[in-house]
């Protein structure tokens, strides 16, 4: 939904704890689902082409609910005047920030001209921040690789970060692996590459006065914590979807809140008004069940969570009673 004045609920962003954007999975109906676990958790949409914003359906990409915020909208491309004009959009829309990816190592955003190659012309990143950040005034930061191929030494790397903060940016999320841009597959390259958190805590070093987000392997609060001493925040990504209900924790440990943590039960039961709402306005179930298939994970029954949720929501006409029905099946 559009609104007329940018939202920026909480100032300047606490980045302590993010959840990273991930392609066809953090949609809208999984940021509402996160935003149950976690108030504070900083929360990114999945990636955006300027092309899809411009040429596309606006109101499907852009659109969120109001209590995902802090969210952020992270965008793909390399047209200064095309980033210029969709993080106008993403303000306009609301967002809290937007992130351009310097990530993402897939041959398809390589054909584009975006994602991870574009680690190759910092001084075009570097235009396109100065365009972005002269149009909006929310934050506009960027999320990169520590480097790509065989441009992977520290020195590239810090000439990057130098190149593209001097135009403006002022946070960088840094996943904490290299990528190769041929020859590994975007799944292979989340693997293959050697995790390089100290990279990432030597840049937070060496440039003190920049926020540095370390993301890439992370699996539990614990190793959060264990990463925090050396950098401004942390990303976690695949976990917090495969196993979301380890968000619950992240408001008390990163965020001192004093809040009491709902149980599994509890979460599904506050997301079943916000499925009869979507459901009203056109959406099927799946779209908003498969987000939740990992809540139960390691709980007695989530296998006939998981199973009940996946024959029953995609069947025409599933509404929430498909949702109480598998929660009978967990033992809660």
């Amino acid at each position: 939904m559009r609104v007329d004045t940018p939202v920026n609920n909480i100032g300047k962003l606490d980045r302590t704890l993010c959840v990273a954007p991930m392609l066809d999975w953090t949609t809208k109906h999984c940021r509402f689902f996160h935003r149950l676990l976690s108030q504070n958790a900083v929360l990114y949409t999945e990636m955006v082409t300027t092309g899809a914003l411009i040429h596309g359906d606006r109101e499907r990409h852009l659109g969120f609910n109001q209590q995902e915020h802090p969210v952020a909208l992270q965008l793909g491309g390399s047209s200064v005047q095309d980033l210029a004009l969709c993080s106008k959009m993403a303000e306009d829309y609301g967002y809290d920030e937007v992130n351009l990816n310097i990530g993402c190592p897939s041959d398809r955003v390589q054909n584009g001209r975006f994602g991870a190659c574009l680690m190759a012309e910092p001084d075009l990143v570097a235009e396109c921040v100065a365009a972005m950040q002269a149009t909006v005034d929310i934050p506009v930061t960027v999320k990169s690789r520590i480097g790509i191929d065989n441009q992977d030494s520290y020195q590239a790397l810090a000439a990057f970060i130098a190149t593209v903060a001097d135009a403006g940016c002022k946070t960088f999320i840094i996943h904490a692996r290299k990528a190769w841009l041929s020859g590994l597959s975007p799944k292979q390259n989340r693997e293959i590459p050697p995790l390089r958190y100290d990279v990432v805590q030597q840049i937070k070093q060496d440039f003190a006065t920049l926020e540095i987000i370390i993301n890439g392997g992370i699996a539990t609060l614990e190793q959060a914590e264990a990463l925090m001493p050396g950098v401004d925040g942390v990303m976690i990504g695949r976990e917090a979807y495969h196993n979301p209900y380890l968000l619950a924790a992240v408001d008390g440990i990163f965020y001192q809140c004093s809040t009491e943590i709902k149980t599994r039960q509890e979460i599904v039961l506050a997301l079943v008004p916000y499925i009869q709402e979507q459901l009203a306005a056109g959406e099927r179930l799946h779209s908003i069940t498969r987000h939740i298939l990992g809540l139960f994970h390691g709980v007695t029954g989530a296998k006939a969570w998981r199973r009940h949720l996946s024959v029953y929501a995609p069947k025409a006409h599933a509404d929430e009673n498909v949702v109480l029905q598998a929660l009978e099946l967990v033992q809660v």
